[in-house]
């Protein structure tokens, strides 16, 4: 008998990826296998359609759609786990090797979509109706013709090699925009030996500068790790959970002007200066776009978006703009004012860098609400506990930690949950990976597809497994991982994400989940999510002492509700002009326009922002949504969908958050719309099934506390 060979770790295709077996040399060897098995798999569909086609017949969904989502996720699952693991697990070997294969990706993917045969099959299948084609399939074949256009398939020749030699630079240049970040933000740090110099900041904090000095072999006079702490050395990182708590707490206003200096200047010097990437970027995404027949990149953008156009994102923004900066200016004066009571110079205007120092203060004043103090009440696991049973009250699904021996991981800190249904059916699955990593690990926090719900040609039903990834404060000797108010609602609003792709009920893998779902309209779930954490009976169960289980006071509950909308002004005006600036950056600059990308932005900020940017701030240097994401034209969406998910949020609101019948009612309606419809259906349509009616900006101008009655 011959023995079966085992496939490579890259290429089995299906199930859970072997992480520690795919290493950068395994990438340069099998992705090249790949890529060749599925040309001859898309030269032979190819084929078969042609003569299909040729004998004039109507083409039917599992001719044309099946076998081209074979290979599509072919493809997807073996270069999105190397994508994966290079947001993860980052190293000059696996990003060397990243950068390689990337080119010869995108070529096959422009292959694909660049397909004559395969269009005209699309536009054959979408043409005959006899197929007894439903809504969804039309919703996905309408994307999938959509996407072929904006890939060039209607481009002659000459103009696709020039659109294809675009997309190829594109992605490498988007790639070395992520290095650029990463590597700058790895390579700065500051060590302190005086404790004057960290003066202000918390115990926890400085055993986390004191912990990063140790491990990066820092050699301190004293030997235990509790005289370190006290003593020094201590090192601040520009990853978050580093910058964050110095330049909220530290009481030195010149070292927070140095970091605050350093964060703001990331990826704008030397060798790893993302300015020039910046302007070739727009500039190949502007020719690109007037090559599909597009005047820029916004406008083809926005052609697969709810917005109908540049103008009604810029009404959306505008309407939040006006109502943000009367109470963003008030809030800064505020700010002065506290600043001033506790010595700061009248003669002296705030900086960028007391922002956030002197909100610390006010918000103290304010509420009596010391954020810091609050940790030891948001231990991760009784926060995942908390968000466990949460979505066990509003959509009843069991989350538990997998049985299952050597789940394969990526990271000792990654662990791995299974989602039941009521009956205890397994319906998915997911990754969690919660701790920054700054020497490997990307910043931000996101959720990524691991597995999509399908069907295998055996009948075996493929469950979907989602990635979650945050970057909050790792654990500390015996202490778990504590963590702060904001750190809860990113865990919460990643998890939004993960439940809609898992917990989806669409039958065709296209439209699954997050697939086919409007960018715009992507980030409902995951802001809904937020809300939660202000509910009293969520907090009941996620804010529990870690050391005692006591719950968190009343009294301090009641602090965290009233402060929700501090510095809410300040707050929607940040996101007001990342979005401007971003939408503006594709519909209106080039290099013709005589500015650069930055010196737009700066003019942006005379009306988006309280505090015009210092010199120093480079910030489109670190703007990965843009450059090295998926957001380019629709950093606008974080507004746009915050309209439908407060306005989804009011629905629980006016039924009563304490009238817990209702709440589950209301709670397996949203999971049966928004969770599980997918993109088989339009947002609007999924909005309108779960909200009976269309969305109202009102909730959100409520919640966001900047209508007229605002205090």
């Amino acid at each position: 008998m011959s023995q079966k060979t085992e496939l490579p770790a890259l290429l089995v295709g299906k199930g859970l990826p072997q992480f520690r077996k795919i290493t950068p040399t395994e990438v340069n060897e099998q992705i090249p296998t790949l890529l060749k098995k599925l040309s001859e798999k898309l030269i032979d569909l190819e084929k078969d359609l042609e003569q299909k086609l040729n004998s004039e017949r109507e083409l039917t969904w599992e001719e044309v759609m099946t076998p081209l989502y074979k290979i599509s996720e072919s493809l997807r699952w073996s270069w999105g786990v190397v994508s994966h693991l290079n947001g993860v697990c980052n190293s000059a070997e696996l990003r060397d090797s990243y950068s390689k294969q990337q080119p010869e990706i995108i070529r096959f993917s422009n292959k694909i979509g660049q397909s004559r045969i395969i269009y005209k099959s699309l536009l054959n299948l979408k043409s005959n109706y006899s197929n007894n084609l439903d809504n969804s399939q039309i919703r996905i074949i309408d994307t999938e013709i959509l996407s072929m256009k904006h890939r060039g398939v209607g481009l002659q020749e000459s103009e696709k090699k020039i659109f294809n030699l675009k997309s190829e630079r594109l992605a490498e240049l988007s790639n070395t925009f992520s290095n650029h970040l990463l590597d700058a933000s790895k390579e700065w740090s500051l060590i302190l030996t005086k404790s004057e110099e960290v003066e202000g900041l918390p115990p926890r904090v400085l055993e986390n500068f004191a912990s990063a000095a140790k491990s990066s072999n820092e050699k301190s006079q004293s030997s235990s790790n509790e005289q370190n702490v006290e003593h020094g050395p201590w090192k601040i990182g520009l990853d978050m959970p580093s910058y964050i708590p110095f330049i909220t707490y530290s009481k030195n206003r010149s070292l927070r002007e140095s970091i605050y200096k350093a964060h703001v200047s990331r990826a704008s010097k030397g060798v790893l200066n993302n300015n020039k990437i910046i302007e070739e970027i727009l500039t190949l995404r502007r020719e690109q776009s007037e090559l599909l027949g597009y005047k820029n990149w916004a406008e083809l953008s926005l052609a697969s978006k709810m917005a109908k156009g540049t103008n009604e994102v810029e009404k959306l923004l505008e309407e939040l703009r006006s109502a943000a900066i009367i109470v963003a200016q008030k809030e800064l004066k505020e700010l002065k004012t506290c600043a001033i009571k506790q010595g700061f110079s009248e003669s002296k205007e705030l900086a960028p860098w007391d922002i956030n120092y002197w909100s610390e203060h006010l918000r103290k004043e304010k509420f009596n609400l010391d954020q810091e103090s609050l940790r030891p009440w948001f231990p991760l696991p009784q926060v995942l506990d908390g968000l466990f049973q949460l979505c066990e009250r509003l959509f009843a699904i069991k989350i538990i930690p997998s049985k299952v021996k050597d789940i394969p991981t990526w990271h000792k800190d990654v662990q791995f949950f299974e989602v039941l249904d009521k009956d205890s059916t397994p319906i998915a699955s997911f990754y969690l990976d919660p701790y920054s990593r700054s020497s490997s690990k990307r910043g931000g926090a996101w959720m990524d597809e691991c597995l999509i719900k399908d069907e295998a040609e055996d009948g075996t039903k493929v469950l979907p497994v989602a990635y979650l990834i945050c970057n909050q404060t790792p654990p500390i000797g015996d202490k778990p991982s504590l963590m702060s108010f904001d750190e809860v609602e990113t865990l919460f609003h990643e998890f939004g994400h993960g439940l809609q792709h898992m917990l989806t009920n669409v039958k065709y893998p296209q439209a699954a989940g997050i697939n086919n779902v409007e960018w715009d309209a992507v980030e409902l779930p995951s802001q809904f999510m937020e809300n939660w954490c202000l509910d009293r009976s969520t907090i009941k169960e996620i804010a529990k002492h870690w050391k005692t289980g006591e719950q968190l006071p009343e009294e301090e509950f009641k602090k965290i509700r009233r402060s929700r909308t501090f510095n809410s002004g300040i707050n929607t005006l940040r996101q007001i002009h990342f979005a401007l600036t971003d939408i503006r950056l594709h519909s209106v600059w080039e290099t013709s326009l005589g500015i650069t990308p930055d010196q737009l932005r700066r003019e942006i900020a005379k009306t988006t922002t309280v505090l015009n940017p210092i010199k120093e701030d480079q910030f489109l240097c670190s703007f990965s949504h843009i450059f090295a994401g998926g957001y380019a034209a629709g950093y606008y969406s974080y507004k746009w969908a915050e309209v439908l998910s407060s306005d989804a949020f009011s629905a629980f609101e006016e039924a009563g958050l304490e009238n817990e019948e209702q709440i589950k009612v209301i709670g397996r309606r949203f999971r049966e719309t928004v969770l599980s419809l997918g993109g088989s259906r339009s947002p609007a349509e999924v909005f309108e099934a779960f909200r009976g009616r269309a969305p109202s900006t009102e909730a959100l101008i409520r919640h966001s506390g900047l209508g007229k009655s605002s205090n």
